[in-house]
């Protein structure tokens, strides 16, 4: 399967945040947390996925993390709070490929996979 035909969407603004508490310095984020690099997931074909992306410490509202975590099928997108980061798709179900992209300066940064055991990383710093 081709990397285009995986990342046919890229844009959309749809997140939830979990994320792992942190000793380093943060950077406050302040109002608008969501503010960095758009990201998006990718399964045309419906395959499940576990998706983990890493960043610089932020603090949003009293809140530190440096992580979010999503798991779905198909396509999700959204934003991460910084301009830096490193995001990892791990396929676990279904047919087809799964694919992530990080969007910085009007430029994708792409990797996809079709092996549960070789998840896709991209870095975008």
């Amino acid at each position: 399967m081709k990397t285009s035909l995986i990342f046919a969407s890229v844009l959309t603004a749809a997140v939830a945040v979990s994320g792992a508490a942190s000793a380093q310095k943060t950077e406050e984020v302040g109002q608008n947390p969501y503010n960095g690099l758009h990201w998006s997931v990718a399964a045309p074909q419906g395959a499940s996925w576990a998706l983990e992306c890493q960043f610089a410490p932020v603090t949003v509202r009293g809140i530190h993390f440096n992580r979010i975590n999503h798991t779905g099928t198909g396509h999700m997108a959204g934003r991460l709070p910084s301009d830096n980061g490193s995001c990892r798709v791990t396929k676990t179900g279904g047919e087809g490929g799964v694919g992530v992209a990080l969007v910085k300066n009007g430029v994708a940064t792409a990797a996809g996979t079709n092996d549960p055991a070789k998840p896709a990383v991209i870095n975008v710093f």
